[in-house]
């Protein structure tokens, strides 16, 4: 959900981790703590944010606690058999408790999410802990959650991505992403329906060819014939979607691929760049005909979810500290950041492509105003659409957006208009409303009508859930945002017609002034001879113009579109090849340069000189290398967060890469030009990722540009020590198994069909396959005893009967010299073992046993077996799938571990819709510490 600015609020779950001495801090009772704030209830009250009739009911909700909800995440093939075992197994047995004499409520499904997969809890936590098939369903919660195949998120927060409308091959852009969950909503979306194009490809072909065609589970059926009609098949049904997330805090983007990197997704790309100042993303540009130079191209997004910053009063029901800390001023100081993220995000909007803005508050000034305010800043209604929602998730309960309310300032005194503020200024001067700005107002009857009904309001009275503002906007047609200060109105823009002079004559002008023709310096003051800077109005507040470059201060409307298009001037100020802001620098601005006239756009002989580069590309190329061999190394960036190691992308023929390539006897028109390393050197030393063509471009066309990349790729192939000389030195990782596996020829492909068997492959780990040990393997102890050694697909199929499975599944497995083992972490055997089997064994390691063995007198010579496989593969490395990255050598790995680790701290303060759980029944029972 938006996530929450202002004050800083140190309500909710924590792990303890607070504390030096490791203890967990005291519980304080939910119920204990007063749920009151004068206010904050007086303000929403006077508003009438709902019927006179609803109030009672309305505050009752607030003052409840929160249901618990989850969501099954994944390919909806993958969801829906791990749904299903909730509804088959754990519901019935819940259903079946008996409390005071009625039956308890289980879990039920959001009535208003897609395919059931989201649900809500109601259950008091005195049922929770008295009756033992809560436990057995806390055990399923806690394994699945750890897996990744359930998120724990607020029921309101899945709201926003289900109105994006996002659909395959698209490109989306999650402006303030962290920590994650609507993130993976989104993901999930623009891999929407892959898995079963893939496997249609696949399967087609191989039919074609005469080769053996795995059969397909009932659900990749389904899928496969809905695919049929409306998917994205131009790279072998593989997505060409890309998912951007961002955030503008680096601790909280390294959180953020920690929450993410369980989907293992080729087309997520993490950054870390301020919102409001979110850089242009380019593109490679195709040669013209002709040979002339080509204008720089932009990356445009089809959706973007702008879920920003904002008080979160709608969180009390969890975020109990709201009642005691709440006040006006919050929404009055973050108004101007959440207008400037929602215009910059339809800045990068394609046209025809959609915007989705949301909060957590309730407050119009972060909602219905910033709305407004940013169509008015960005031409009015001929180029924004307010999307009407009624339609969509008709199950869902909603209130019209408000169209008149007044504001509180932070004395708590409410005002009808700005007029009232402006009369009030000339008697009592700005005290209590110096925070208030005009168009925190609703539109007054002389601006054009903005439909602001048509935004959603969600309120947690009306299905038991937080409350929540939602908007969708449609971008109509190009635009050029107006500055922040720039008061004129829509119809004032319409009815001007000043004569502008063009900018060729500028040009000629400044040629015709300047002495030095390679000084840009001196054309910048050429051109404030020729056309003076407007000024500000002179008021105290007013921001300097290079404070107002920061604040995303856009480009006025006097450069002719005969020139440039308007969103490519926009897009070229936002790419500059060193972008460099006032708060990246460790100390102050130089004498002299605080107040600066910073130009938007670039002044003409800049563009003139671009030009010149342009066709003199040795020159440009000279004075960037005297540049950087001049500027001072940078090791730490903003806020010390470390340098990140470069993508650097192998050649299609590297050898290492043919040698996986044979081995694995991996299907010709698998892409090989999408193969990268993190290391400057761009060597395969430890592991091998794997991106989208669309990723690959960006990483390469930006790379040493201002871009920060914090994260993209997918763990294909990481190395492994053998001991056998033939043996590639490559195992497919779990992480980029299911996007490869398909296209693995079936030399390397082991079958199963029994369930048994693969219980005893999840049970046991590292079980025998030399001498006899292979006849206890059942069906594929001959496969694997005569399969070469090195890592191989474990392809469970499907099968009738009560002994075989009914969706199709694929695992990664290793046979080693002497043993055969499930590439998986602990966590997934379990899981899949509680999942599948209703089984909760604990896990034998034979690798251990035998090591015992042998260190209690058997000799351990170097012609020992236990040795050989130690030797061959370090046992938590295959075992728990947890090994280390030595090849990256970067710090922002342990960023990533110690944002993990402080997942609920930072959650406790800007957002704590995605807690991580600490233990199943915490989840079971709601929020636990305060």
């Amino acid at each position: 959900m938006g996530k929450r600015g202002g004050k800083r609020f140190q309500g909710g779950r924590g792990r303890g981790r607070g504390r030096g001495d490791g203890q967990r801090p005291e519980r304080a009772d939910y119920q204990e703590v007063p749920k009151n704030n004068v206010l904050y209830e007086r303000y929403y009250n006077e508003l009438g944010i709902v019927s006179a009739e609803e109030r009672a009911e309305f505050w009752a909700a607030l003052k409840r606690e929160l249901p618990n909800s989850f969501r099954f995440t994944g390919s909806k093939g993958h969801a829906i058999p791990v749904q299903q075992r909730l509804k088959d197994h754990y519901i019935p047995e819940i259903t079946a408790i008996h409390h005071e004499g009625r039956l308890v409520d289980p879990p039920t499904s959001l009535p208003w999410y897609p395919n059931e997969l989201g649900w809500q809890m109601t259950t008091p936590k005195a049922v929770v802990r008295r009756f033992a098939p809560f436990s057995s369903f806390q055990k399923f919660l806690v394994s699945e959650t750890s897996v990744g195949n359930i998120s724990r998120q607020e029921a309101v927060s899945m709201i926003p991505p289900l109105l994006m409308d996002v659909k395959p091959g698209m490109t989306v852009l999650d402006l303030c992403a962290a920590p994650g969950s609507k993130a993976a909503q989104l993901i999930e979306m623009v891999h929407g329906g892959e898995e079963a194009r893939v496997r249609k490809v696949l399967r087609d072909r191989k039919l074609v060819e005469g080769r053996q065609v795995s059969p397909d589970g009932e659900g990749l059926k389904a899928e496969i014939k809905e695919e049929e009609c409306n998917g994205d098949w131009s790279d072998d049904g593989r997505t060409t979607g890309l998912l951007i997330a961002n955030d503008v805090d680096y601790k909280r983007a390294h959180m953020l691929i920690h929450q993410m990197k369980r989907l293992n997704s080729p087309n997520l790309i993490v950054t870390n760049h301020d919102a409001t100042l979110f850089p242009s993303i380019r593109l490679p540009s195709e040669p013209a005909p002709d040979g002339t130079a080509q204008k720089g191209k932009y990356l445009k997004f089809d959706r973007i979810l702008a879920d920003v910053p904002c008080s979160g009063d709608g969180t009390c029901r969890k975020n109990i500290n709201v009642w005691r800390d709440w006040n006006p001023a919050n929404a009055l100081g973050l108004y101007a950041v959440q207008v400037r993220i929602l215009v910059r995000a339809l800045q990068m909007l394609k046209v025809d492509g959609r915007v989705v803005y949301s909060t957590c508050s309730m407050n119009p000034v972060e909602n219905e105003a910033v709305v407004a305010g940013a169509i008015k800043r960005c031409g009015g209604l001929e180029k924004i659409d307010l999307i009407d929602c009624t339609q969509l998730l008709p199950a869902l309960k909603r209130s019209p957006g408000l169209t008149s309310w007044r504001v509180m300032d932070k004395q708590g005194k409410m005002w009808g208009s700005w007029q009232d503020i402006e009369n009030s200024r000339l008697v009592d001067g700005e005290e209590n409303i110096d925070k208030i700005a005009e168009d925190m107002f609703a539109p007054s009857n002389g601006a054009l009508r903005l439909p602001l009904e048509r935004c959603m309001r969600v309120y947690g009275h009306q299905q038991d859930t937080g409350a929540f503002f939602i908007a969708v906007l449609e971008k109509k047609t190009e635009i050029r945002a107006r500055p922040e200060n720039d008061v004129r109105t829509v119809e004032q823009d319409t009815q001007k017609a000043e004569t502008k002079p063009s900018i060729v004559a500028a040009v000629n002008e400044i040629e015709a002034q300047s002495t030095n023709g390679t000084n840009p310096v001196e054309r910048i003051v050429a051109l404030d001879r020729i056309a003076p800077p407007q000024l500000s109005n002179g008021t105290e507040n007013d921001p300097s113009p290079a404070a107002r470059q920061n604040q995303e201060n856009a480009p006025s409307n006097d450069i002719s579109p005969q020139k440039r298009e308007l969103d490519d001037i926009a897009d070229a100020e936002m790419a500059t090849k060193r972008p460099k802001f006032r708060e990246d620098e460790d100390g102050p601005a130089p004498r002299g340069a605080e107040d600066r006239q910073v130009h938007f756009p670039p002044p003409p002989g800049a563009e003139l000189e671009l030009t010149q580069h342009a066709s003199h590309p040795e020159a440009a190329a000279q004075e960037d290398r005297q540049i950087r061999a001049t500027a001072p190394p940078q090791q730490k960036r903003r806020n010390n967060q470390p340098f990140e190691e470069p993508y650097k992308y192998l050649d299609p023929e590297h050898e290492e890469l043919n040698t996986i390539f044979d081995f694995y006897h991996i299907d010709p028109r698998f892409p090989r030009d999408r193969f990268m390393v993190r290391n400057a050197a761009g060597n395969p030393v430890k592991t091998i990722y794997y991106t989208s063509t669309l990723a690959r471009s960006i990483l390469t066309e930006n790379e040493g540009k201002g871009m920060k990349f914090v994260h993209c790729g997918v763990k294909m192939f990481v190395k492994q020590d053998t001991q056998k000389e033939g043996v590639c030195k490559w195992r497919i990782q779990t992480d980029g198994l299911p996007i490869l596996e398909a296209w693995v020829g079936e030399e390397r492909v082991v079958r199963l069909r029994s369930r048994k068997t693969l219980r005893n492959l999840l049970v046991e780990m590292f079980p025998k396959v030399d001498g006899e040990g292979w006849q206890e393997l059942g069906e594929i102890g001959e496969r694997v005893r005569d399969i070469e050694m090195g890592c191989c697909v474990l392809r469970v199929e499907t099968s009738e009967g009560e002994d075989g499975f009914s969706e199709r599944m694929a695992l990664p497995l290793w046979r080693s010299l002497h043993s055969l083992n499930l590439m998986l972490p602990k966590e997934d055997r379990k899981a899949m073992l509680l999942r599948l089997y209703n089984d909760d064994s604990h896990l034998l390691d034979h690798s251990k046993d035998r090591f015992k063995t042998q260190t209690n007198g058997m000799e351990d010579g170097a012609g020992s077996p236990v040795k050989e496989e130690e030797e061959e593969y370090d046992t938590k490395a295959i075992g728990d799938g947890q090994e280390e990255d030595v090849e990256d050598e970067q710090p922002g790995v342990d960023v990533e571990e110690q944002a993990a680790t402080e997942l609920d701290v930072a959650l406790g303060v800007k957002d704590q819709e995605d807690e991580d759980i600490e233990t199943g029944l915490d989840m079971v029972k709601g929020p636990a510490d305060v």
